[in-house]
């Protein structure tokens, strides 16, 4: 587990393998959640791609021998890391809303 923050690539790529998925499908699923927001180029999402699996935190799933789309799946290992950044966004959230009120309109999108 980790006890830093994980980008915002990391944690929606995270977030896309709760099902297991090859890497255009990450790339489609990460902006659709982000509402276009967060557009991954194919060299950020493979080389997190790599960083993630040296890490255990996702495992690529054995794939058919003509298909060169490899699909990848999170780990219970990358599961308990995207659950750990969710309290600490949680925290973030909370505190602000102490300190500030709620004056944002959390689905308010700049």
């Amino acid at each position: 587990m980790t006890s830093s923050a994980l980008t915002e690539a990391v944690y929606y790529i995270l977030l896309s393998l709760a099902q297991p998925l090859h890497g255009y499908g990450i790339m489609q699923n990460v902006e659709q959640l982000s509402g276009g927001r967060v557009k991954l180029a194919a060299g950020t999402l493979y080389g997190a791609i790599n960083t993630l699996l040296m890490k255990g935190w996702i495992t690529a799933l054995p794939g058919e021998k003509d298909s060169r789309k490899k699909e990848y799946q999170i780990t219970e290992a990358g599961r308990e890391a995207l659950c750990a950044e969710l309290v600490r966004l949680t925290e973030l959230i909370e505190n602000g809303i102490q300190i500030l009120g709620n004056v944002v309109n959390l689905k308010q999108k700049p």
